[in-house]
C-alpha cells in the first residue's frame, strides 16, 4: 500500500518547481487551488458587514423570494426564483466588481480622514490608480445624496472653485503653469460656481451650476424650499428674481452696509460657515477635477452629516446607498 501512495502522491522532483510558481499566481488562481485543496478561507470582515446588512431582494425584477446558490469571490450568491438571475450583496451597487474587499474599511477610515489618493493608498496597501478608483465608487452615492426639502429659513450662496482639466490630456484652453492659483473674483470662464443652499437644521443641498443666472437657479431651488420657506441671502439681484419665480419670502442682507443680521435672525452666517469649511478641506488636494466636483461635494456634505458619530462602516453604507438604514454593530 505504501508503495501505492508514493506512486500517487508528487514526485518531489516535480513538487518544487511547482511550489516555486505559487507566488506567481493571481487571486483567482490561487482561490482555485484553496478550492482544489478543500479549504475555505474565512470571510473577511467587509464580508461578514456585507452580508449582515443584505436583503436578497433581486435587483432585476425586485423579488423576494430567492435562495442561496454558492459562493463568488466570498461572497453568498442567490438566485431569484421569479426571473432566474443570481446576485450578491453587491450586484447593482458601485462597488459591483472591485476587489481587494478586506481592505475597504480601512479606506472607509481614509474616507473619513479626508486623505488624499496616495496617503489612502499607503493605508490600504494597495496602488494609488485602485485608491483613485476606490473614492470615486465610493462617492458615486454620496455625490446624489442631499436634502430635498428645507424648511423654515434657508440660507442661500454662492462659491466658486477653480476651473480644473487635472489629469486629462487634451485641453480646452492654453495650459496654465503648475501651480498658478486664479485670482480673478466672481464668475468668469475659468470659475465653476456652486450654489449652497442650507436650512437652520443643518441640512445641506448644493448645485454645480453652468451659470449664476436665475433661469439656473431656480430649478433647483424650486425642487428643494418649502413652500411657506424664507430665503436669507445676500443683494444679489439673482436672489430677488429667484424669490419672485418662487412665490417666497425674501431677507436679503447688506452685506456692503455693514448689516449682516436682520431683526436678530435673519443672516446668512450659517452657509457661508460651511463654504468657509468646504474650501479649507478641499486644499487639501491642490485642486480637484472639476468632472469630479460634485463627488468632492457629496464627500463633504456626508462629512457633515455624521460629524463625530461618522465610522469605516457608515462610509461603506453610504457607498452602497444603504446610509439610512445603518444599524450601530459592535465591530470587532
Amino acid at each position: 500500500m505504501l508503495d501505492v501512495a508514493e506512486d500517487i502522491a508528487m514526485k518531489s522532483a516535480d513538487f518544487r518547481p511547482w511550489f516555486e510558481q505559487l507566488p506567481r499566481l493571481s487571486r483567482g488562481q490561487a482561490e482555485q487551488v484553496r478550492q482544489g485543496l478543500g479549504e475555505t478561507p474565512p470571510p473577511t470582515q467587509t464580508v461578514q458587514w456585507l452580508e449582515h446588512f443584505h436583503e436578497p431582494r433581486c435587483p432585476s425584477c425586485e423579488g423576494e423570494h430567492c435562495y442561496r446558490w454558492g459562493h463568488q469571490a466570498g461572497l453568498q450568491r442567490f438566485r431569484c426564483r421569479s426571473c432566474g438571475r443570481t446576485f450578491s450583496a453587491l450586484s447593482g451597487t458601485p462597488l459591483a466588481r472591485l476587489r481587494r474587499k478586506e481592505h475597504w474599511l480601512t479606506f472607509g477610515e481614509s474616507l473619513r480622514n479626508g486623505l488624499t489618493v496616495r496617503a489612502s493608498a499607503a493605508l490600504c496597501g494597495v496602488d494609488k490608480n485602485t485608491s483613485f478608483r476606490w473614492r470615486h465608487r465610493f462617492l458615486t452615492l454620496p455625490s446624489t445624496a442631499k436634502a430635498s426639502h428645507l424648511p423654515g429659513i434657508v440660507e442661500a450662496d454662492e462659491t466658486c472653485f477653480p476651473h480644473s482639466c487635472k489629469g486629462q490630456r487634451h485641453l480646452d484652453r492654453p495650459p496654465r503653469r503648475r501651480g498658478k492659483q486664479i485670482h480673478t473674483r466672481g464668475t468668469g470662464k475659468d470659475q465653476v460656481p456652486v450654489w449652497v443652499v442650507r436650512d437652520r437644521s443643518g441640512a445641506t443641498a448644493d448645485f454645480k451650476l453652468d451659470a449664476t443666472d436665475s433661469e439656473a437657479l431656480e430649478p433647483p431651488l424650486r425642487a428643494v424650499m418649502a413652500q411657506d420657506a424664507i430665503l436669507c441671502s445676500d443683494g444679489g439681484a439673482v436672489y430677488r428674481a429667484v424669490a419672485s419665480k418662487l412665490g417666497v419670502a425674501h431677507r436679503p442682507v447688506n452685506l456692503a452696509a455693514g448689516i449682516r443680521v436682520i431683526a436678530g435672525v435673519y443672516h446668512i452666517q450659517n452657509v457661508n460657515a460651511y463654504d468657509s469649511r468646504l474650501k479649507l478641506w478641499m486644499q487639501r488636494f491642490h485642486g480637484v477635477a472639476t468632472k469630479y466636483l460634485e463627488n468632492y461635494l457629496g464627500w463633504r456634505r456626508w462629512l457633515e452629516r455624521w460629524g463625530e458619530r461618522n465610522s469605516p462602516i457608515i462610509a461603506l453604507q453610504a457607498a452602497l446607498g444603504r446610509e439610512n438604514h445603518f444599524q450601530p454593530l459592535t465591530q470587532t
